[in-house]
């Protein structure tokens, strides 16, 4: 079998699309596949191309067992004109990428962004294969929830443009049970369509690993209890709520690891605020995670309120669970539902400061609770959640 991966996001940019991809293209090069990539040069969190692909329009290397083809993106970070011209000139710039791939068996788009829906189409019709269209957020329902785009002509645009997709695309996965249950009955998408492609993780790469004292130091932690925040600091993550926490929990530290839009507004809140036992750290390359994990009691993972969170399956849960790290899970729905019956963690209502400050000085007076939610993650990781068994569930539906 041979597969094209569509996606504006590739390591080394760190983040969850970024990793569920190259996941997945080790999975099936593993399996015999002959896979290739077409991705933007690296730019995203970062607001400019990294260092040693910029000035490129085009560069092809070898990464995780593929041919990786990028080409040129306008990088830019935040929302906006900007942000829409990132989108834009990454959806005409691939082309160029495209181009370049041997014939494919099926070409498989990765969105958001929706506007690569058009780019991979032309290539499925130049090539006669089949596209795969991967939905790991309902856009644009998802930009109109968060307030990103009001009702109007461009969201009338994207939402044409989205059922388009649907009715062209050979087949169309869905990262959760919630999304499949809305491409099926709101979205109008043909259960023959879909298929159900959920987060996962490498069990081998990400493990429970002794406590780094040395990553201690060099933080210079104290020794008040630690949780850790990893992940994109975006509007649907709504970490002010993990600040405001942090204020009512002064005998805790909170370490946030990670980029994003909301990134520096944080910052500025949490100084406004005089919130001192919150720190903030750059993003880290996803090998080092455990070491941060294993310093922490538990990981917090948050969504804001949504309608469209229910649905949601944020992958820094399964990155907790296969560290061995309990998960204070401020949300609802079917991300708060894996932590619960699995006993792999605390669930809090979402953006309730008090709630996720009483969870989190739960979790530090009692470490056998600790142990036992710490176990249960990382079995809940191995048999559920790693990329290999669900990876074969997947090419078994095809």
């Amino acid at each position: 079998m041979r597969l094209v991966f569509l996606t504006q996001y590739y390591p080394p940019e760190i983040g969850a699309p970024q990793t569920r991809l190259a996941a997945l293209t080790r999975a099936l090069v593993q399996r015999g596949w002959h896979v290739e990539v077409v991705t933007a040069m690296p730019h995203h969190l970062m607001g400019r191309i990294l260092h040693g692909y910029r000035g490129r329009i085009y560069s092809c290397e070898k990464l995780d067992g593929a041919t990786v083809h990028r080409t040129w993106v306008y990088a830019a970070s935040g929302t906006g004109v900007r942000r829409m011209l990132n989108y834009l000139s990454f959806a005409f710039s691939c082309l160029l990428g495209l181009l370049r791939v041997r014939r494919p068996d099926a070409i498989f788009v990765e969105s958001p962004p929706l506007f690569l829906a058009v780019p991979g189409w032309l290539a499925a019709k130049r090539y006669r294969c089949k596209l795969i269209f991967n939905v790991a957020d309902l856009w644009p329902d998802a930009i109109r929830e968060l307030g990103v785009l009001r009702p109007g002509p461009l969201l009338g645009v994207a939402e044409r443009l989205e059922a388009w997709t649907y009715r062209r695309a050979t087949v169309v996965n869905a990262v959760t049970s919630g999304i499949e249950r809305s491409l099926r009955e709101r979205k109008g998408v043909p259960v023959t369509k879909l298929r159900f492609l959920p987060n996962g993780v490498d069990t081998e790469r990400l493990a429970p690993c002794e406590r780094s004292v040395a990553l201690a130091q060099r933080l210079q932690l104290d020794d008040r209890p630690l949780f850790v925040y990893a992940g994109t600091h975006g509007i649907a993550q709504g970490l002010h709520t993990l600040v405001d926490a942090a204020a009512l929990a002064p005998y805790v530290t909170v370490l946030c690891i990670g980029g994003g839009t909301t990134k520096a507004a944080l910052m500025a809140y949490a100084r406004a605020r005089n919130v001192e036992n919150v720190r903030f750290l750059d993003p880290v390359p996803l090998d080092e995670i455990p070491e941060y994990f294993s310093l922490a009691v538990a990981s917090v993972v948050l969504l804001v309120r949504s309608e469209l969170h229910r649905d949601a399956r944020p992958s820094k849960l399964f990155a907790s669970f296969a560290c061995g790290v309990p998960v204070i899970y401020g949300g609802e729905g079917e991300g708060a539902d894996i932590v619960e019956h699995a006993g792999a963690g605390l669930v809090v209502p979402p953006e309730d400061p008090a709630a996720l400050a009483m969870a989190m000085a739960t979790l530090a007076a009692d470490p056998v609770q600790r142990t036992r939610m710490a176990n249960n993650a990382r079995t809940l990781a191995v048999e559920r959640f790693a990329w290999s068994g669900i990876v074969d569930r997947w090419v078994a539906s095809l």
